[in-house]
C-alpha cells in the first residue's frame, strides 16, 4: 500500500498523485486528507506517514512539503525509514534499487512539480522499482548501525 500525506503546501500535488494512484488501481491511504490546512507542520505529517509505512514491510510512503527537504529530514529521524528526496525518475529508481528507500519525498514548490506528468513519472519510478540487494546490503547495514548509534554530547 502507498501511504501518502502532505503539509499545506503539498495539497494540490498530493491530489494529482492520488488521482494517478486511483486511476491505476494502486492501493493507497491518504493520511492527511482531514488534516490539511494552513499551519500544518511537516514533522507531524512525517510522523503519521512513517508510523503507517512501518506497519507493513510492503508499504511505501509519499511525503510532500514545499521542497521535500524538511519532510525528508523529519522522516529520516524515524528508525527503519529511508526517505529520499527525488527530483527525477532516475533518482527515484536508484533510491529504491540501491538504498531500499521506503518513502519518496517530493517538493510541491519545485519547478518540476508544477507539471503533473513530472510528479507522476517520479512516483511511478519509485513504486515500480525494487531493492537490488547484493553489494548494497553492506551499506544498508552501516546505515542501520548509524540509526542505533548514540553520540555523547550530540556529536
Amino acid at each position: 500500500m502507498i501511504i501518502i500525506g502532505s503539509d499545506h503546501t503539498g495539497i494540490e500535488l498530493k491530489k494529482k498523485i492520488i488521482s494517478y494512484l486511483y486511476e491505476n488501481k494502486i492501493e493507497y491511504a491518504d493520511v492527511t486528507n482531514f488534516k490539511n490546512q494552513d499551519g500544518d507542520d511537516y514533522p507531524g505529517i512525517a510522523r503519521t506517514i512513517c508510523t503507517e509505512v512501518l506497519k507493513d514491510k510492503n508499504n511505501l510512503g509519499i511525503a510532500i512539503c514545499g521542497t521535500g527537504i524538511g519532510i525528508s529530514i523529519a522522516c529520516n529521524k524515524v528508525r527503519g525509514i529511508r526517505a529520499a528526496v527525488c527530483t527525477s525518475e532516475y533518482m527515484a529508481e536508484m533510491s529504491r534499487k540501491d538504498n531500499n528507500a521506503n518513502i519518496l519525498c517530493l517538493g510541491a514548490r519545485l519547478k518540476n512539480s508544477d507539471r503533473k506528468e513530472n510528479a507522476i513519472s517520479i512516483t511511478n519510478s519509485f513504486i515500480n522499482n525494487f531493492y537490488d540487494g547484493g553489494r548494497h546490503e553492506r551499506r544498508l547495514k552501516k546505515i542501520k548501525e548509524l540509526e542505533n548509534m548514540y553520540l555523547e554530547g550530540g556529536r
